[in-house]
């Protein structure tokens, strides 16, 4: 196989599956923050059972998350030491200010709430807690901020003797508005997934008739939050898009499948091709509403693959600048159905509610929504990701130019075969261990194995 596969195989494998923790840790450590800020002031056990039972199930995924994103770390050196080489003079403040600022408050302070319970003031454990949730965010936003860089470069010069690009403007870096709305719309996916996380889970036990008070509450809290972040995910996808369309074109046209350039042009609901993928054979559409998607008016024009394929050319030089449209138009499509189920299942969660949910019969199949928002998230980073190909720096960079030249594919397909047998494991392992404690349920919390029987509740302030 050829190198460049190969390598974007195993950068692909390790990146997507580093990124299913990410939002899970994110978002939960955010939720669970708060219910132990509801402690403090209520002083209402349930609140206290909650945030065990949920900052337990949170310290597993971010145990298995740290430990998948440090592998990424090493492929910029091992296997596109090119890329790193060209980026590395703008990529070094916001990588190095996210371990330092971030990932360091977030790794410090996780350990003192875990061990720190009973032992330090209340308020400086709760500190710490919410310390974690901070860290967490502001490592998701120094990442981004590098990845936007890399959409819409920005804030820099180019060095004609090395060829590298050199930072200019630190200031235009991190106010790049394409990080931004990276970062807008990965905090709100964040806080759906762990919504729908904890919505799963808390309709498992429910439909059993377990703990009825606390994962009562837990639904309620996830559908009401679920219910507004799924909501926002479109704003912030929509505002994206527009940005999109004014900086990377080909990606927005590649989105859609839109290869003539329309004015106006329709929105494609799904649209079946023939082999080619070049011509029509079935599509259901809306006429005008990509037009109003990228500039919010009905007499927009959108340009189309062909053209903009023909610009790069006398551009850039020759070759296919094309990313490969069936997995842009149809990852698009999967995370939109992914986003309207999550808006709908959670309304009618949150409608299910002003009832005794736990007698409803439907509640076992619940546990299922906690796919959706995974599958959206996988989708949009193969989108964001795949539609910018051919270039790893849009305009700056292309793929084959930055992977590693003494890379032989050998030893490149021993560490692919390796890296998924490995990530195979930790999948198994990191399922096995959320679903023994997530079925455990709150009393397991309270100890270190679900295999002891459940030690007698406490008040807070005399410790556990």
């Amino acid at each position: 196989m050829d190198l460049v596969i190969l390598s974007r195989l195993q950068f692909g494998l390790t990146n997507i599956y580093h990124f299913l923790f990410v939002p899970l840790t994110i978002g939960l450590s955010a939720f669970v923050a708060f219910m132990q800020t509801r402690y403090y002031q209520t002083r209402d056990e349930t609140f206290h059972l909650m945030t065990r039972f949920w900052g337990k199930l949170f310290l597993i995924n971010i145990a298995i998350g740290v430990v998948t994103g440090i592998v990424n770390e090493f492929q910029f050196g091992m296997n596109w030491s090119e890329y790193s080489r060209f980026v590395g003079d703008i990529f070094g403040a916001p990588l190095a200010l996210e371990a330092l600022l971030a990932f360091f408050v977030e790794a410090t302070f996780i350990g003192v709430w875990i061990f720190g319970e009973g032992k330090i003031p209340e308020k400086a454990h709760l500190a710490a807690i919410w310390l974690v949730a901070m860290g967490a965010i502001l490592s998701a936003l120094w990442i981004l901020l590098a990845n936007g860089w890399m959409q819409h470069p920005v804030g820099y010069t180019i060095n004609e003797a090395t060829g590298r690009a050199q930072l200019a403007d630190f200031m235009a870096v991190i106010g790049n508005p394409k990080g931004w709305l990276f970062f807008s719309h990965t905090l709100t996916a964040a806080f759906a997934t762990a919504s729908f996380f904890i919505l799963g889970i808390s309709a498992y036990h429910l439909a059993r008739k377990q703990h009825v008070e606390i994962f009562r509450r837990s639904l309620s809290m996830a559908a009401l939050v679920g219910l507004i972040t799924s909501s926002l995910i479109f704003f912030t996808g929509h505002a994206q898009g527009q940005y999109v369309y004014e900086t990377q074109p080909m990606k927005f046209a590649a989105i859609e499948a839109h290869w003539e350039t329309g004015h106006p042009a329709s929105f494609s609901i799904l649209t079946i091709g023939d082999l080619s993928g070049r011509r029509e054979v079935w599509s259901i559409r809306i006429p005008y509403f990509l037009s109003f998607l990228a500039c919010n008016h009905l007499d927009c024009e959108v340009r189309g693959v062909d053209d903009l394929q023909a610009e790069y050319q006398a551009t850039y030089g020759a070759g296919n600048y094309i990313p490969l449209i069936v997995v842009t138009y149809w990852s698009f499509r999967i995370m939109m159905t992914m986003g309207l189920l999550m808006i709908l299942s959670s309304l009618l969660l949150l409608i299910a509610l002003r009832k005794p949910i736990e007698n409803a019969r439907w509640l076992r199949w619940a546990p299922w929504l906690i796919a959706l928002p995974y599958i959206a998230n996988v989708c949009g980073w193969v989108l964001t990701e795949m539609g910018r190909q051919p270039w790893l720096v849009q305009g700056l960079l292309k793929i084959e130019d930055g992977v590693t030249p003494n890379m032989t594919t050998g030893y490149l397909l021993i560490s692919l075969i390796s890296f998924t047998l490995v990530y195979s494991a930790l999948a198994v392992a990191m399922l096995y261990l959320m679903r023994k404690y997530a079925r455990a349920g709150p009393d397991a919390a309270l100890n270190d194995s679900v295999d002891v029987a459940p030690a007698p509740l406490l008040p807070y302030a005399e410790g556990e």
